[in-house]
Order: C-alpha cells, then structure tokens, then sequence
C-alpha cells in the first residue's frame, strides 16, 4: 500500500481526567441528546480521529470493584480556545448509566472524562470514503464530515424512523442516505445490508468506515468484503453489543 495511504496509530501521552461541567443540552432529535460541556484543563487534551473516544466516568453509579461506571463516547466536538466540549448521548428506553445520567444532567451538574489514549488516522488521500453506521456511529460521522468539507464522503445511516433523522453539516461532494428500522431491530443488520448491496461499489481509491453494534458491523464488513473491497482499505468497529454493557469490538 503507498505510504501516504496508510492508516497511522497515535499514542497520546496527555491522556488523563478531566472534570465537564454541563452548560446546555439539546434535543437534536427526539432520542438524541447533545450536551455541550464546559471545561478550563483543555489546554493539552488531543483528538486526532473523529471516531476517537473518551471514557465517561458516571457519578452516583455502582459498578463492580467500587469503582464508577464507564463508558466510552466519541468526542463530538470540542473548542479549546472557548473551553466547550460536545458528546451526543443515543437515548434508549432502557438506559445504561451514562445515557441515565445525561437525561437527568442539569447545567452545573459535573462527570469526569478520561482520555483519548489514542486515536486511528486514516489516510486523506483517497478519493471517496463511505461512512456506514447506525445511531452510535453518528458524533464520528458528523465529525468526520465537518472535519472533511471538501471530500467525496458518502454516507448511509440507519434510525428509527425519519423524526430520528439529524440535520448534518454537509459539503457540496457529501450525499446522506436515512436507512430506516425499528429501534428494536438496531441489531439487525438487513436494512443497511440491502441499502448498500445495491449501491456500494468497491474501489480501490474508497475507503470504508463502518461503525454500529458489533453484529451489524461484522455483517457489513463481510458484506464489503464480499464485494470486493480490499481489507486494508476498511475500518470497522462494533461500537455496542447486544446484551452486554460496555463492550465493544474490534474488526481490524
């Protein structure tokens, strides 16, 4: 594989705790909640992939050990410069600690984050990426598409319906596609299966992105490796398990 494309593994050496303090939270869909942060010890935070993530540490819960519960989210955005830092939570009808919590947050209220303590770059230089995932995937993909104005970015999507749908930040070269499925079927990968057996076309100057319980990722990945793609030209991780709670997997 050329050098330049190349995916690149980071080690941050800055990866420490850091106390957020709520200062607002907003709806972007009826099951979708972004909370922006505050937080004056940025100076030194790095974030170098959209698809990066922190470790939440939830305040008031249990876990075993004694310890805190922890859970993992994307770094939506953040702002040193204005000490503000976005995650958007996935609300569920029966939430985990750290979707509990962030219903229940109010502005004031506090959580303590951990790193990232590392991050996966993929290459620029290809020519047009697809980023396929499901509501889990969405902080990376939104991300990914700002932090990318200019490139050919193809993205589908799966939601529960089309209320669940987000405004996102899109380039002249950036086309969406809404998958839609019952929230009960998040585990069910036939409905992006079926969107992208029909329009996916492998390339090898494409590089897909896939993210959504760990599952559907796999189906998609072979899915995608069945068509042809080239593995070193695939990312994909299962951001969520079905039955098991903070707990992800890795396809790599």
């Amino acid at each position: 594989m050329d050098e330049e494309r190349k995916t690149r593994r980071i080690r941050h050496e800055t990866a420490r705790r850091r106390t957020l303090t709520v200062a607002e939270k907003i709806h972007l869909s009826p099951s979708y909640l972004a909370i922006r942060f505050e937080c004056s010890d940025f100076e030194d935070f790095n974030s170098a992939s959209p698809d990066d993530h922190v470790k939440l540490f939830v305040p008031g819960g249990s876990a075993t050990g004694g310890r805190p519960p922890m859970r993992d989210y994307t770094p939506r955005s953040f702002d040193k410069a204005a000490n503000t830092f976005v995650i958007d939570f996935a609300l569920h009808d029966e939430p985990g600690p750290a979707t509990a919590w962030a219903i229940a947050a109010k502005p004031g209220d506090t959580i303590e984050i951990g790193g990232p303590r590392g991050s996966v770059v993929i290459s620029d230089a290809f020519r047009s990426y697809w980023l396929i995932g499901d509501e889990s995937a969405l902080p990376a993909i939104q991300r990914r598409l700002e932090e990318w104005p200019t490139k050919h970015i193809h993205v589908l999507a799966a939601v529960s319906g089309p209320d669940e749908e987000i405004a996102l930040q899109l380039g002249n070269d950036h086309h969406v596609e809404w998958v839609h499925r019952p929230a009960s079927a998040a585990a069910d990968a036939s409905a992006l299966l079926n969107a992208l057996k029909s329009r996916f076309q492998p390339d090898e100057d494409t590089f897909v992105w896939i993210a959504a319980e760990a599952g559907v990722t796999r189906d998609l990945r072979e899915a995608v490796l069945a068509a042809g793609q080239s593995l070193s030209h695939i990312k994909a991780s299962g951001y969520w398990t079905l039955g098991h709670a903070d707990t992800t997997a890795k396809f790599d």
